[in-house]
């Protein structure tokens, strides 16, 4: 089977339990997706289905090499596109649709996406640094420190915590719980939150 599916991310608001206990969620527009193509282990090396997120509003001006792409699979072309794995066994070929109805309450998933871009950001809200003694007259409220000796080796070493771009990366969450699937609506709400803002796109896999 398919194991995961592409969507869009609405918002955070809450349920209740059946004992009556709030529930964080986030709502996810999850899918509808189709299967633009299929890998497999014999070809291709691995097994994996590349989906593309049907949307009310269709890719602007593809360019002819996207659009030939799907055209192989016989659907429009989608803003969105990733894959996801399958099983080996599975039948699934291109121009199949995948729904939110793939999972199910307490399902276990990972949640990939793009996470809020934060612009330039100092040492202390980017790698949590503690900031220097903020008594009168210090000069060492927030900054870095030292970050390499002068002498010897004379140079900063890579991976050395330093201000810089903030957030706006790929980033995962794992083990989410699947609180409620509406599949009707296709929406799926899931426990806590997840990277990226509102209507930011997430690829959402199961992993039990």
């Amino acid at each position: 089977m398919v194991k995961g599916i592409l969507g869009k991310k609405i918002g955070m608001t809450q349920v209740f339990d059946d004992e009556g206990r709030v529930i964080p969620v986030t709502v996810v527009q999850a899918g509808p997706c189709v299967i633009v193509q299929r890998k497999k282990a014999g070809t291709d090396g691995y097994e994996a289905a590349q989906l593309g997120l049907v949307e009310a509003s269709p890719a602007k001006r593809p360019t002819r090499p996207v659009t030939g792409h799907f055209a192989k699979a016989g659907v429009p072309p989608t803003r969105f596109v990733a894959e996801v794995p399958v099983d080996a066994d599975d039948e699934a070929k291109p121009g199949d649709a995948v729904l939110v109805e793939l999972f199910e309450v307490d399902d276990t998933v990972k949640v990939t996406g793009t996470s809020k871009g934060r612009g330039f950001q100092g040492v202390i809200r980017r790698h949590g640094f503690g900031g220097g003694r903020a008594t009168l007259g210090s000069m060492f409220h927030r900054a870095p420190g030292s970050i390499g000796a002068a002498a010897y080796p004379a140079r900063v070493f890579p991976g050395v915590g330093m201000p810089g771009q903030h957030g706006n990366r790929r980033a995962s969450v794992k083990n989410v719980r699947v609180v409620k699937v509406d599949a009707e609506r296709n929406l799926l709400f899931l426990k806590g939150g997840v990277p990226g803002a509102r209507d930011g796109y997430l690829r959402i896999v199961k992993v039990s």
